[in-house]
């Protein structure tokens, strides 16, 4: 059975034939699901400045050279047998045109290629990838440097120690994304959590417990394992494929994506407010360390 029945891609020009373009033909491909290819064109800084005749001008000549990139790339997946629609945008708000666009055309999935952004940068200004993840109602997939094509393996990234994360079904939701894509693609499926003993320790020092932290370490980590085995038993995870590890999370699991060969982490996100939005969640930050790419999934 198809896992989608219609994929959106977020394309750019300036990454032509881009990972993230390869990843979308092959699982359109794989699953038979229409793909809508979308360019969406924002001003540059300097366009105002200009008259308003040649403001248009310069605006159409931008979008038909899109429309005939576009175009050029749709005649090539048509001819493999995609079923592939175009459109070029011009936009000052493309966060709100995507999603405007997503909600339109009813997509499975949302797939672009990750853009790295300068840590200078993301002090001033949120990259779009972020605002995604944190306002897409889909599920969103940034394409990283491609290895396969199609996934060979998909790792869930959960948090059985989390109690927002339990009550709002947020785990469910990552392994069923990632099994889905790991049964278009017949993939591997892992199952991940990354356990940080300092919190543990941290909690005892707070409480004043007069309890070892030793002890508390691994009581904690024995009720985390039994919650953990509980989810992979739920979706027929075989133990060689559950990891269970120790680590400050986006280290540890950046370093089991490089060590496993993962293809894709599955990962979930919130809605933040406040000094949380500011700051950046996990799935966040760990867009710029591990060298996989990410589906994410928000509550």
């Amino acid at each position: 059975m198809s896992q989608y029945q219609r994929l959106f891609l977020i394309a750019d020009r300036d990454m032509r034939h881009s990972p993230g373009l390869q990843r979308a033909a092959a699982l359109a491909t794989a699953s038979g699901a229409a793909l809508h290819i979308a360019a969406f064109v924002e001003p540059f800084a300097t366009l105002s400045l200009l008259d308003k005749s040649v403001q248009e001008k310069t605006r159409e000549s931008y979008l038909q050279e899109y429309r005939e990139w576009l175009k050029d790339e749709a005649e090539l997946l048509r001819s493999k047998g995609l079923k592939v629609t175009t459109e070029a945008v011009w936009t000052n708000h493309p966060l709100e045109e995507i999603l405007r666009h997503a909600a339109e055309i009813q997509a499975d999935l949302l797939i672009k290629d990750l853009q790295h952004e300068p840590a200078l940068k993301r002090a001033f200004i949120t990259p779009l990838d972020w605002h995604l993840l944190r306002e897409s109602p889909i599920p969103v997939h940034l394409v990283s440097t491609l290895g396969n094509p199609l996934p060979r393996r998909v790792v869930a990234a959960v948090d059985p120690s989390r109690a927002e994360a339990q009550e709002s079904g947020l785990n469910q939701r990552i392994i069923e994304a990632a099994n889905g894509l790991a049964l278009q693609c017949d993939a591997e499926l892992h199952l991940l959590h990354t356990y940080d003993p300092t919190l543990a320790y941290l909690t005892n020092a707070v409480a004043g417990s007069v309890s070892s932290g030793g002890d508390l370490v691994a009581e904690l980590r024995s009720k985390l394992q039994v919650g953990f085995n509980a989810l992979a038993d739920d979706y027929g995870v075989p133990a060689e494929r559950r990891h269970f590890i120790i680590g400050s999370p986006i280290s540890a699991i950046a370093d089991f994506t490089r060590l496993n060969q993962t293809d894709v982490i599955v990962m979930g996100t919130v809605q933040r407010k406040g000094l949380d939005k500011l700051i950046g969640s996990t799935t966040e930050h760990i867009l710029y360390q591990v060298p996989c790419s990410i589906l994410a999934v928000r509550v």
